[in-house]
């Protein structure tokens, strides 16, 4: 099955494991530029990951009595773009800059799980496979674009403000 071919929940899934690994590959690097670089990388992702959850694949869910992890899920979003936001405004050779990253590592992580163990099974279960087909390929338009558009992760500072609204 080709990445066009998949399914939302499979899609951000995926997402959420290669994301996990270049967070592992930037907490692991001692070069504070090739860091930032990983860093940044990350970041982008990060950002066109949760904007396309947000703006179409909570959306689309709603409708399966998901409300309340979906909110959940928005205000974590929040608190990664915050804690992106900081990051990216920040030296890597400052002494906060690592415990902020760590934090952010460690609460995508958490994010992952909660949506991996409580959202998607629900949404697979309430969403015919046709359906989460044509989001994850909706999804996947729309992350293209972002990442053509370059440096998605400056978008993170512009969205501190308060949680998404679920639309």
């Amino acid at each position: 099955m080709s990445v066009r071919e998949m399914d939302a929940v499979q899609l951000l899934t995926i997402q959420h494991r290669a994301l996990e690994r270049l967070l592992q590959e930037a907490a692991e690097e001692q070069d504070a530029k090739q860091k930032q670089m990983l860093v940044n990388r990350a970041g982008d992702e990060l950002m066109v990951h949760l904007t396309s959850e947000e703006k179409i694949f909570y959306p689309a869910v709603r409708a399966a009595r998901t409300e309340d992890i979906l909110l959940e899920s928005l205000e974590e979003h929040l608190s990664l773009k915050r804690l992106l936001a900081d990051l990216l405004a920040l030296d890597p050779n400052e002494t906060t800059y690592e415990p902020k990253f760590k934090v952010l590592k460690e609460q995508a992580e958490h994010h992952h799980r909660e949506e991996e163990e409580h959202l998607f099974p629900k949404v697979t279960r309430l969403m015919p496979e046709d359906q989460r087909h044509a989001l994850g390929k909706e999804m996947l338009e729309m992350q293209v674009e972002m990442a053509k558009a370059g440096k998605p992760r400056e978008d993170a500072s512009d969205q501190t403000g308060a949680a998404a609204p679920l639309e």
